[in-house]
């Protein structure tokens, strides 16, 4: 899967928490998320500074609108390895639930169908 696809596939599943998604989808769309969070910060921080209160609006509005697609697709990516996408409140431990969610992202996928649908194309 593409990095076009892949963001694409991510957008059209905004909030669908079902199915699988292989590890090319979602690594594709963790590296979209974080790049445009890096730049969208960066150029209203610029633009309007740090302290602004309509900084602080739009760095939230734009967190929560890729927040909702990242963990959808990390939901499905946890189904691909057969495991509950609620293992993703492991991110809440601090310091070692992220460390934690990567290995889990990361994991190879069930090749087999299992019980949250067959393997992603």
């Amino acid at each position: 899967m593409s990095f076009g696809q892949s963001i694409s596939k991510c957008f059209s599943n905004y909030a669908n928490f079902n199915g699988r998604a292989g590890r090319p989808e979602f690594w594709w769309f963790a590296l979209f998320v974080w790049v445009v969070q890096l730049v969208a910060n960066g150029l209203l921080s610029v633009t309007l500074g740090n302290s602004s209160t309509l900084y602080n609006i739009l760095v939230l509005i734009i967190g929560v609108a890729l927040l909702i697609p990242f963990y959808a697709a990390g939901s499905r990516r946890m189904h691909d390895t057969g495991q509950s996408g609620w293992f993703q409140l492991l991110v809440l431990i601090p310091c070692v639930g992220i460390i934690i969610m990567i290995v889990l992202w990361a994991k190879e996928g069930d090749a087999a169908e299992n019980q949250y649908g067959a393997p992603p194309a």
